[in-house]
């Protein structure tokens, strides 16, 4: 009895993260991921905490306990990089951040001992890259997606560079950001724990602002400044790194150096490569038939299998091959060219430019539209039986077709849902 007790607590956590747009899908290796990072009585105070940022006192409210033991268990949760803290407007701010990208990847982003990390790793193994229900509702969902690709800055031309903006350089994003942060790669060092990871560097993936600041606060990462974090850009261009971050124009909050076997923005996007599960760059390589001698290291070096060799249908050299390019697969990074040794390789634009969010705020709303969540963002609190009638109302009616949808919102007086529904319509 007592078991099912505690299950109750960390099913009622998994409901309130299966609330944000990316999901977290109800599974068993989840429940024991969530066991081992909360205590029960963590899970169920976790559970009904708003999605927004909110206070100390806010949450005093919610739990109905003394703003200064709601402040200690807070300070505990951001203390374990459950919870992301700073200092906002209205004092220390916190936010729960959703597992991916957040709690999952913070918690083996240092080597720790008061978690087992190897059956961490085990478990996310399973629930990313065995079962595809989470994975699918985080890369697959929607057209906007949670990250984008950061083109390869060595591969560029100087015409080419004209053309790049400025959020779309991974070396912007840090000589930018207020606070910047190293950590292990969540991805290899998972892998290590399996006697899976590459050879290539765990301590280079960068957080970057609020996040951050709380990491670095809380010991999770370490800090350091443009000067550094641009050298271990440069050390990530020099190993043929692919650049993943958040799918924002502002306010990145982070950027991960990936491989293409350990990383798994990368397996999502073999596995999912029709979903389009990673925003693209502006670019796409450029095959000169003539001048490939087919020696396929850029079919190697590509992290997503965008390339690969073909017959070069020549007469002459009936085993020679060329490289073939999947326009819908590639991320448009340019790791490619510059494994190119004959120069066969070059970057040119890929043509309209795919909607990249404002900030973090702007994506959210949009994945939520995508993926009929809406409802929970609008109406946050979930503790009045009002509310949540009202959210699956909301919901029900972002699912109708247009016209229905406008018949709909006479059936609650409000001109604000009436907006909100007309808006999108």
């Amino acid at each position: 009895m007592a078991h099912h007790a505690s299950r109750s607590a960390y099913r009622r956590l998994t409901e309130r993260l299966n609330r944000v747009p990316q999901g977290a899908p109800p599974a068993e290796s989840l429940f024991r991921i969530l066991e081992i990072l909360f205590s029960e009585r963590e899970a169920s105070l976790v559970s009904v905490l708003p999605i927004r940022p909110f206070t100390a006192a806010k949450a005093a409210a919610i739990w109905k306990t003394p703003e200064a033991e709601a402040r200690a268990v807070l300070e505990e949760l951001a203390g374990r990089a459950l919870l992301v803290d700073w200092e906002g407007p209205l004092g220390t701010e916190y936010v729960l951040p959703p597992p991916m990208a957040g709690f999952f990847e913070f918690s083996m982003m240092r080597v720790r001992t008061d978690v087992d990390q190897r059956a961490l790793a085990e478990l996310f193994h399973q629930y990313l890259n065995v079962e595809e229900d989470f994975v699918r509702a985080l890369f697959s969902g929607g057209e906007t997606q949670l990250g984008r690709a950061f083109v390869h800055e060595p591969a560029l031309s100087e015409e080419d560079a004209l053309h790049v903006l400025d959020f779309e350089r991974a070396s912007e994003v840090i000589r930018g950001a207020s606070h910047r942060g190293v950590s292990l790669c969540y991805c290899r060092h998972k892998m290590a724990h399996l006697g899976k990871a590459c050879d290539a560097p765990q301590d280079i993936c960068m957080t970057f602002g609020a996040t951050a600041d709380s990491l670095v606060r809380h010991g999770h990462a370490r800090a350091v400044d443009a000067v550094e974090g641009l050298e271990l850009l440069h050390q990530a261009h020099e190993r043929g790194l692919v650049q993943f971050g958040e799918n924002v124009r502002e306010g990145v909050a982070f950027i991960c150096n990936c491989c293409g076997c350990c990383c798994e923005a990368m397996i999502a996007a073999r596995r999912f490569a029709a979903a389009h599960p990673i925003h693209t760059t502006p670019f796409l390589p450029a095959v000169d038939e003539a001048a490939c001698n087919g020696c396929e290291r850029c079919v190697r070096a590509c992290p997503v299998e965008a390339l690969s060799a073909v017959s070069a249908n020549d007469p002459r050299q009936p085993r020679r091959t060329v490289a073939r390019l999947d326009a819908e697969r590639c991320l448009g990074c340019g790791v490619c060219v510059r494994t190119c040794r004959p120069g066969a390789l070059s970057l040119r634009e890929r043509g309209a430019r795919r909607l990249t969010p404002l900030n973090g705020a702007h994506r959210a709303v949009l994945m939520a539209l995508e993926r009929g969540k809406l409802q929970e963002l609008v109406l946050d609190n979930r503790l009045l039986w009002s509310h949540r009638a009202l959210a699956a109302f909301l919901g029900a009616v972002l699912k109708l077709p247009p016209a229905k949808r406008l018949l709909a919102t006479g059936q609650v007086r409000s001109r604000y849902l009436e907006a909100l529904v007309r808006r999108w319509a």
